[in-house]
């Protein structure tokens, strides 16, 4: 008898979505024949005459469209290698082969990660998931030392993004006094950015031994990210003329790029609200003002969609903490090396791995607690 790999369990059922069931039909999150209903769909949408009339819509629904057959190809990839273990099984249970077992633990193994990093994918089920995701960073009290920690994360999400695949689109930088950043707005583009990013929403903290104090003491740090989708065009906020403040300046931005010698950059404040957006990387003063108008819009759907949840909470008579503001994550770099996320208990003691990038443990970790969470 094959024993399977450690934490994964053979399936037993004849389909690979019948073997997972327990995980791909939470909340409907796979369909197979609806999503290959989807493809057909928008094929149809596809050979209208006038499909190409709007380019922006088309382009959308090509996007859309790639994005569900990758699904669908990944999941019948991951069957077809389902079939092929459980071929193996077959074989080794009329033969001893030590080493035809040994590639089928191996293979096995690999199945196994496979089928984790799918089954991610599939807990991205939210309305604005699949959207761009617009990233921003503020530093705490603290000065010089926390605006340092700010550019440390602004890089650690940069790598992050290009990692995937994903394009950074710089919106807003302020650049610190002595070093670091005072605040920085980035977008990141690509297909579930939002969908991920959303398990960085808090304040990030950072122990250290701090290279700006002459008595190399032990600082602690903290910096605030907030992440809100981008907002398609077909959503429609409304934002009153009455209720804005507009201020131009000069732009400014990382390490001298960027600079204009005009007031092109712009900053939106909305009074009920309080909410604060700024745009200065275009060169005109419209196109920054369009621009911050989206973001202002995409924070404003965001705040009610956070009122939506916290009254859902109330009527269930829940203890929830959902401000932007919680603490979500410790970075620590002295005494000990150890990064540990406090939503989820998720830790690693490869600090530079983090710093450079390495989220998807803890990703991975928010999403799936919010499943569990959800279906409780």
């Amino acid at each position: 008898m094959i024993t399977p790999c450690p934490n994964w369990t053979y399936p037993s059922s004849k389909t690979f979505a019948s073997a997972r069931s327990d995980s791909y039909n939470l909340g409907g999150l796979f369909d197979l024949d609806l999503k290959r209903e989807q493809i057909e769909n928008y094929e149809v949408k596809m050979s209208a005459p006038d499909f190409w009339d709007d380019n922006e819509k088309a382009q959308s629904i090509i996007s859309e469209m790639n994005a569900i057959k990758s699904v669908v190809e990944q999941f019948e990839k991951l069957d077809a290698e389902r079939q092929d273990l459980e071929d193996m099984i077959e074989i080794l249970e009329m033969e001893d082969d030590d080493e035809l077992a040994a590639e089928w633990t191996e293979n096995a193994k690999a199945f196994s990660g496979k089928v984790d990093s799918f089954e991610l994918q599939l807990l991205l089920s939210e309305p604005y998931d699949k959207a761009n995701a617009i990233l921003e960073l503020h530093p705490g009290a603290g000065g010089t030392e926390s605006q340092d920690w700010a550019s440390m994360l602004y890089r650690m999400y940069t790598r992050w993004a290009e990692k995937r695949g994903f394009k950074v689109e710089l919106l807003d930088y302020l650049p610190g006094d002595e070093a670091g950043i005072k605040s920085v707005t980035i977008m990141i583009k690509g297909h579930n950015a939002y969908g991920y990013l959303k398990a960085e929403k808090g304040v990030h903290r950072l122990v250290r031994i701090s290279p700006f104090d002459a008595s190399g003491r032990r600082h602690t740090s903290f910096v605030s990210c907030d992440v809100v989708p981008e907002i398609p065009d077909d959503v429609q906020i409304e934002i009153r003329t009455e209720d804005l403040r507009v201020d131009t300046y000069r732009s400014s931005g990382a390490g001298g790029q960027h600079i204009n010698k005009t007031d092109s950059a712009v900053r939106l404040t909305h009074i009920p609200t309080g909410i604060v957006v700024a745009c200065q990387t275009e060169r005109s003063q419209i196109s920054n003002r369009e621009r911050a108008m989206k973001m202002l819009q995409s924070k404003l759907y965001e705040l009610e969609i956070q009122k939506q949840q916290e009254e859902l909470a109330a009527i269930r008579g829940e203890q929830k903490d959902i401000a932007w503001g919680s603490q979500i994550r410790s970075y620590v770099f002295h005494p000990y090396s150890m990064v540990k996320d406090h939503r989820t208990s998720v830790e690693t003691g490869n600090v530079g791995a983090v710093m450079d990038g390495d989220l998807d443990a803890f990703i991975d970790g928010y999403l799936r607690s919010q499943i569990k969470r959800d279906v409780q």
